[in-house]
């Protein structure tokens, strides 16, 4: 009898599994590892940039009240610009087509063309004017209304104003032809002049806006990157040491990244702020102007969001210019 021991087979077979699970448990926990590694640098990274704007909380606010100034004119004069279309109805109720008809067309006749009118794709509204209805406010509006009630007859016309669904020139132009063409219709008339100055005015007003915007941009990227630039030279002897052991370009990179975003945050919040109260305080000026008017008009205040959108800007916008400071003060520091 053999006194050799044999191994079971399902032990033999076994092994190379064993060995498989267990290379890639290690190497989940190498990843694992990197990752918690990863993400305890990001959140030391973050504290640190916290502490230290704790620790210069006034030159902190200013830089960020500047940053938020900068920010709040662009978008408050947008919402002004936007507010200013809406004031006394619309751009489009400015671009009305008034359509006259003939003298002969009956009520029931002009009402019947009217609804046709209104069922047009581009026609956003139609309002019907009567003869009767025209002559009493030329009598009311004109001054002549004893010189009026001496006519024979009423001369004037009933009429169709239609406001078109949008202001474009040729698009205008069309629509007042196809009603000219109408049966029933004596003239389409259309002030196109009126129409072109209230686009160029809205053009301009864009324009500048837009300009204003590039311009601040471009100095509020240079004031992040001089505040950045800053925290970089108090820091220059600290970060050469890290750089000498063997830190990373994105090691040392990333606080200051923090840092700009904070600031971004922070302006972006007092932006927002400057606006709502900006908003609100010239609001009451208006409320009592168009009261005198009769009008209930009244400025908005600033929606959620172009709020959260001015946020989102103003923390890429941090990022970006402490990047930039960053990556070009960087090349500076190799350590000697």
């Amino acid at each position: 009898m053999s006194a050799t021991k044999q191994l079971p087979r399902g032990a033999e077979e076994g092994a190379p599994e064993q060995r498989q699970r267990h290379l890639q448990e290690d190497e989940a926990s190498d990843w694992s590892g990197l990752l918690r590694a990863y993400l305890d640098s990001h959140r030391a990274s973050l504290v640190d940039s916290l502490r230290r704007l704790a620790g210069q909380p006034f030159g902190s606010f200013l830089t960020c009240l500047v940053m938020g100034i900068a920010l709040s004119l662009p978008m408050g004069l947008a919402l002004l610009l936007d507010s200013v279309e809406r004031l006394g109805g619309s751009w489009q109720r400015a671009a009305q087509i008034s359509v006259f008809l003939k003298l002969e067309v009956a009520d029931v006749e002009g009402q019947s063309l009217r609804e046709q009118i209104a069922g047009m794709e581009e026609v956003l509204a139609a309002e019907w004017v009567s003869r009767e209805q025209a002559l009493s406010e030329l009598q009311q509006h004109s001054g002549l209304g004893d010189a009026l009630k001496e006519l024979p007859e009423n001369p004037l016309p009933a009429v169709v104003l239609v406001t078109p669904q949008e202001i474009d020139k040729a698009a205008l132009a069309a629509l007042r032809e196809r009603l000219a063409v109408l049966p029933g219709v004596e003239q389409a008339q259309l002030d196109l002049l009126w129409v072109e100055r209230l686009g160029a005015i809205l053009k301009l007003g864009e324009r500048f806006i837009f300009g204003l915007a590039v311009v601040l941009i471009l100095a509020l990227l240079l004031v992040i990157g001089n505040t950045i630039r800053l925290h970089i030279e108090n820091r220059r002897a600290e970060i050469e040491v890290i750089k000498l052991v063997g830190g990373t370009d994105g090691y040392v990179r990333r606080p200051f990244l923090y840092t700009g975003a904070f600031y971004g945050i922070g302006a972006g919040l007092l932006a927002w702020g400057l606006l709502e109260y900006g908003l609100g305080w010239l609001n009451e000026s208006v409320v009592g102007l168009a009261g005198l008017y009769d009008s209930q008009f009244a400025l908005g205040g600033v929606p959620a969001e172009d709020g959260l959108s001015l946020l989102v800007g103003a923390v890429l916008l941090g990022w970006v210019g402490a990047w930039l400071a960053v990556a070009r003060h960087l090349r500076q520091l190799e350590p000697q």
